[in-house]
């Protein structure tokens, strides 16, 4: 009786291994990264996933204005921000 639900059985616990281990991490990283990029404000310094240093100066729903040096100011789109960098 139980040889004809094993295979089943083996391949209903390794699903849930692989959802465990893969799928439920990735879905609580994305959902932190969501909330980081939602309480993103004016004055925050972040860092860009091509590894520009800056301060926000203004953003928008998409995009995010960025002091980089005294002079010089990036469009970004929010997505692109990586990091928050924590002031000490």
């Amino acid at each position: 009786m139980w040889q004809n639900y094993s295979g089943i059985i083996s391949i209903l616990v390794m699903f849930a291994i692989f959802y465990f281990l893969l799928i439920r991490p990735q879905q609580k990283r994305q959902k932190e990264r969501q909330a980081m990029l939602a309480a993103l404000k004016k004055g925050d310094r972040v860092i860009t996933i091509g590894g520009i240093h800056g301060t926000i100066i203004d953003l928008d729903d998409d995009k995010v204005t960025l002091r980089v040096s005294e002079t010089t100011k990036i469009v970004f789109e929010r997505s692109a921000i990586s990091t928050v960098v924590q002031e000490n």
